[in-house]
């Protein structure tokens, strides 16, 4: 049984649908992606999994219950979500950020105990941000100041992790330190994990579970070596491209070329080479 799902779950900003009676079972203990074009409704799905959205109709269970008549706290001892763009009150230290996700666990205004302490200093080191515990978040890089945010939702110590563009602002080498930390976290703890991914090679290369989303709808779903293919790429984000095995691990691997002829203000004229390598 899948510890996070939607049932019927439909959402919408307004008057605007984005999502139509979507039906998604997170398998447990794996890693899934959501992939899609700008605008497929990948980011409101996840907010709505973590309880931040309200349903326009269905539900979102988290074990057996529907998460939206859960406490805030209660879903938070349970599930941990980094959002896109996190702020943070000025001055705030990395050390200080990354203690905010052990209030779940806190009673009252209770201060932090061993295990609280425990917690923190991992998902510092886990993150390579001890270095930088004394340090203001306001005078970190883009890349440090997302894994700041990554160790605070680790530091939260659940069993579901929710991760909307984890690699944002990073380099590539920090785009696969955070990769591979999530494939640890997830190997060795068994942590559930849900994140939103543009890289559609991270999302073969290190998910177990792809979602491959259009308007709000689920067009394709499973293993990586089933949704990624070239029709999967075509119908989902409009452009032309092989699949290839990666010669390293396996996965699939997308060279894309063009657009498809049923993208929009597509030309028989443009040709090109591969518009980006796997990592």
């Amino acid at each position: 049984m899948s510890r996070l799902s939607t049932n019927r779950l439909s959402l919408a900003y307004g008057n605007r649908r984005i999502v139509e009676e979507l039906n998604i079972a997170v398998p447990d203990g794996k890693i899934t992606a959501l992939v899609g074009s700008n605008g497929s409704g990948k980011s409101t799905i996840l907010k709505a999994m973590a309880r931040i959205l309200a349903p326009a109709g269905g539900c979102v269970h988290l074990d057996g219950k529907e998460i939206h008549r859960q406490s805030t706290k209660e879903v938070a001892k349970q599930l941990a979500i980094l959002p896109q763009n996190p702020s943070s009150p000025e001055g705030l230290t990395v050390r200080e950020l990354v203690s905010f996700g052990r209030y779940p666990h806190q009673r009252g205004f209770g201060s932090l105990n061993a295990e609280d302490r425990r917690m923190i200093d991992w998902a510092l080191q886990a993150t390579g941000m001890q270095g930088f515990s004394d340090r203001s978040v306001d005078q970190l890089s883009g890349g440090q100041r997302q894994r700041a945010w990554i160790a605070m939702a680790l530091a939260q110590g659940t069993e579901l992790l929710l991760l909307d563009e984890p690699t944002t602002y990073l380099d590539m080498a920090h785009q696969i330190e955070v990769m591979m930390l999530l494939e640890q976290l997830n190997r060795s703890q068994k942590t559930t994990i849900v994140m939103v991914v543009h890289d559609l090679n991270h999302a073969a290369r290190y998910a177990q579970h792809l979602v491959a989303l259009k308007q709000g709808t689920v067009l394709y779903e499973g293993e990586p070596t089933e949704v990624m293919t070239s029709e999967m790429l075509r119908d989902v984000f409009g452009i032309d491209a092989d699949v290839i095995p990666d010669p390293r691990t396996g996965t699939p691997m997308c060279l894309p070329y063009g657009l498809s002829d049923s993208a929009p203000g597509h030309t028989d004229a443009i040709e090109a080479e591969p518009v980006f390598a796997a990592v």
